[in-house]
């Protein structure tokens, strides 16, 4: 099944896919923009473009695993996303994730300013791996 992972942000939103296999995870791209609607039709058209069959948003929990103000909006994105797009949308604890794609851009020869703007999309990878280790685990 090809996943889409969105890591939601308020400016910056990563997106990454993996393949049919699920077994290769990637980096798609960044969406900048703070406008909730530009966010949502840029992921629809991105559904129909890749063939994507679920989605995974990465749920922003407080450290004890409470939700605070972001994670309701976040769940809010996902639901219109799922009426829209017309598709499943799972969420996943992404607490460190960001920290996770810090360490994973450090080989990565950028720019402080383009690695800035590549993390979001790294941090939408880590959500989605993480993703698939816990439903493959939990299907074994």
């Amino acid at each position: 099944m090809r996943y889409l992972a969105i890591d939601h942000g308020e400016k910056r939103t990563g997106l990454a896919i993996c393949d049919a296999s699920e077994t290769l995870v990637s980096p798609h791209s960044v969406v900048e923009t703070s406008s909730r609607q530009v966010l949502l039709d840029r992921v629809l058209a991105l559904l129909k473009q890749e063939n994507i069959e679920a989605v995974v948003v990465g749920l922003p929990l407080n450290m004890d695993g409470t939700e605070g103000p972001r994670a309701k909006q976040v769940r809010h994105f996902g639901s219109l996303l799922e009426r829209q797009g017309g598709i499943p949308v799972f969420f996943h604890d992404e607490r460190l994730s960001s920290f996770e794609a810090d360490h994973l851009a450090i080989d990565l020869e950028l720019t402080r300013k383009k690695k800035k703007k590549r993390l979001d999309a790294i941090a939408a990878s880590a959500i989605l791996t993480s993703f698939l280790q816990h439903k493959n685990a939990s299907s074994n």
